[in-house]
């Protein structure tokens, strides 16, 4: 066909056919609307040429892992406040940080080497060392892989959070969820393999460039649901007054003349593309609320993850609609705490001013439904074949931001991040950062290690994960990464 306009055009090529698939999509669109039906139908032909096939595919050898739930905390999470405890720091509070190392982040002069605003203590049978910050946490540190030893390439909060995400400092690059919809396909046809919940008080720097598909097609791009109340994906819902019976009806007889469409017109790889959304938007409409549906789970359940709690700010809602999710087939499932970057207070996890004060106001929303996803996977047998993510873009500075000051500002040479699940260590912490959390010390993870490793686990080696892009196999580690073989189990 020689344009998208060709795409509406009449089922048959003669007069005969009683009415074309544009008029019946008008007429009948349900819940997508005849205005988003239109609107699909007349997007750029090239683009939707670039979607495929979503059904489930093996991977390259055999996985650990089935599905993935990662925990995105945006802004920075202080290491040395939360995971990595310094005795060494405490020794020199106060002293100058001259000889340890330069002013890595660019907020102005840094103070003096600062000691954890919060008290440390060993948890459970591995002895994991936790801060009070997070004592909800610090009841799961034997079931958690602790990785002390991260290493990113920005201090910057959009570069930075683009790498975590995507590999690349730069934009444009496909997200991981979106390389793992691509590598593994789908489990459930009914939803989406790879769903975004973003915090409901606002999006990470880069918004939704976070979850991408970059180049690759774009049905591997995450859905993001609506999480600010309301439902999920707007105008999904069957309109008022169509029963089930003529709805069911409609989707037969639309589904019938797409058939005959695409059996015409074999080489027409847009229109199948395309043809894929719609079906998947239609089963969507009867999976998506039923997925969704918080009232149905226990009251044991509710109160596991502090659903009624308003310390949390709603964030319990998304780990506990991720369980939900994962149970039924999504792939993986993305869960953003902090955004709305230069709010005041911030949203997110950016102390800058002051790390307490704004280290305190994101845990309250992120340490007892995170540590209630983790133990509800656990009991339901989840787990085993789960992999869970919790990672941060960077660090926090050992020396105050300024003199005097109690805040601190951005590290991107030595952070913590964590795994757990299948094919995991257990009650374990590797890698480790100097004796003040300014360098790595031992066993150095960059970024595209992280994620080799994550592909790993999803029985997919990083290296032949590739999709041809401008002249080039594109891989979501570039060229670089090494699986992590001392935290696997």
């Amino acid at each position: 066909m020689s344009n998208s306009d060709d795409l509406s055009t009449d089922l048959n090529s003669n007069d005969s056919a009683p009415f074309s698939r544009r008029h019946f999509l008008w007429n009948s669109g349900g819940g997508l609307g005849a205005i988003a039906l239109a609107w699909m139908l007349d997007q750029d032909k090239a683009r939707a040429m670039a979607a495929g096939p979503t059904s489930e595919r093996k991977p390259h050898f055999p996985a650990k892992a089935k599905r993935v739930v990662q925990i995105f905390c945006a802004g920075g999470v202080s290491h040395l406040d939360a995971f990595d405890y310094k005795p060494e720091l405490e020794r020199m509070h106060g002293k100058s940080m001259e000889g340890k190392g330069e002013n890595l982040g660019f907020f102005g002069q840094p103070g003096k080497l600062m000691k954890s605003v919060y008290d440390f203590k060993q948890h459970g049978k591995s002895g994991a060392w936790m801060s009070s910050l997070l004592p909800h946490l610090a009841e799961t540190v034997d079931d958690v892989c602790f990785i002390k030893s991260m290493f990113a390439k920005s201090n910057n909060h959009t570069p930075a959070a683009f790498q975590m995400n995507s590999g690349f400092t730069l934009n444009g690059f496909p997200s991981m969820g979106a390389w793992l919809s691509y590598g593994l396909g789908t489990v459930n046809e009914n939803l989406p393999a790879f769903v975004v919940l973003p915090d409901p008080r606002g999006l990470p720097a880069g918004g939704s460039i976070n979850w991408t598909s970059g180049f690759l097609p774009a049905n591997h791009q995450g859905v993001a649901f609506r999480t600010q109340g309301g439902d999920p994906i707007p105008d999904l819902r069957t309109p008022g007054g169509v029963l089930p019976a003529a709805r069911e009806a409609d989707m037969q007889l639309l589904a019938s003349m797409n058939t005959q469409f695409a059996n015409a017109n074999p080489d027409d790889g847009a229109f199948a593309a395309r043809l894929h959304s719609y079906e998947l938007a239609a089963r969507m409409q009867a999976s998506i609320p039923e997925a969704t549906d918080l009232d149905s789970e226990p009251e044991n359940i509710k109160k596991l993850y502090g659903i009624d709690e308003p310390a949390n700010k709603g964030f319990s809602r998304n780990c506990l609609m991720a369980r939900r999710l994962l149970e039924r087939g999504v792939r993986f499932v993305q869960i953003l705490n902090g955004g709305i970057f230069g709010a005041t207070p911030r949203i997110n996890w950016d102390g800058h001013e002051n790390v307490k004060e704004n280290h305190d106001a994101q845990a309250a929303t992120m340490d007892k439904p995170v540590a209630a996803l983790i133990q509800d996977l656990k009991q339901r047998g989840m787990l085993e074949d789960t992999l869970f993510i919790w990672s941060t873009e960077f660090g926090r500075s050992p020396a105050t931001q300024g003199v005097g000051a109690p805040g601190r500002d951005h590290h991107p040479t030595a952070f913590t991040c964590f795994l757990a699940g299948a094919g995991v260590k257990k009650g374990f912490s590797y890698g480790t950062s100097d004796e003040i959390g300014y360098f790595v010390g031992e066993n150095k993870v960059t970024i595209p290690d992280f994620h080799a490793t994550i592909l790993h686990l999803l029985g997919l080696d990083h290296k032949k994960l590739t999709f041809y892009h401008n002249g080039i196999d594109r891989r979501l580690t570039n060229v670089e990464g090494e699986v992590v073989k001392g935290v696997l189990s």
